[in-house]
């Protein structure tokens, strides 16, 4: 049997180009944002603030770690849509705050 093959007509290819013009865009809008230095300044301050939480734990303070707990979550998300990451980004990112 042969192979029939479907030509994609000039509107679809453009169609096609024009998205991935888009997505570029969108991609190094991205990357223009994480230069930002507040956003740089709120990745160091998720750090800290993850290890005042288990600190508080320590001292036996869960009222005050779970007021940071709170805030931390709410910076994540911020930097989260300002970076335009996925949740499932950020959540395999937290896994590697240990290392300092």
């Amino acid at each position: 049997m042969r192979r029939s093959y479907h030509r994609r007509s000039a509107d679809q290819r453009i169609a096609d180009l024009e998205q991935k013009i888009a997505q570029l865009k969108t991609k190094q809008a991205a990357r223009d944002k994480k230069d930002d230095p507040v956003l740089r300044e709120i990745q160091k301050l998720l750090k800290r603030l993850k290890r005042f939480v288990q600190h508080a734990h320590d001292h036996k303070r869960p009222d005050v770690a779970n007021s940071v707990m709170g805030f931390k979550s709410m910076l994540e998300r911020i930097l989260a849509t300002e970076l335009g990451a996925s949740s499932d980004e950020r959540g395999s990112r937290d896994d590697d705050d240990d290392d300092e």
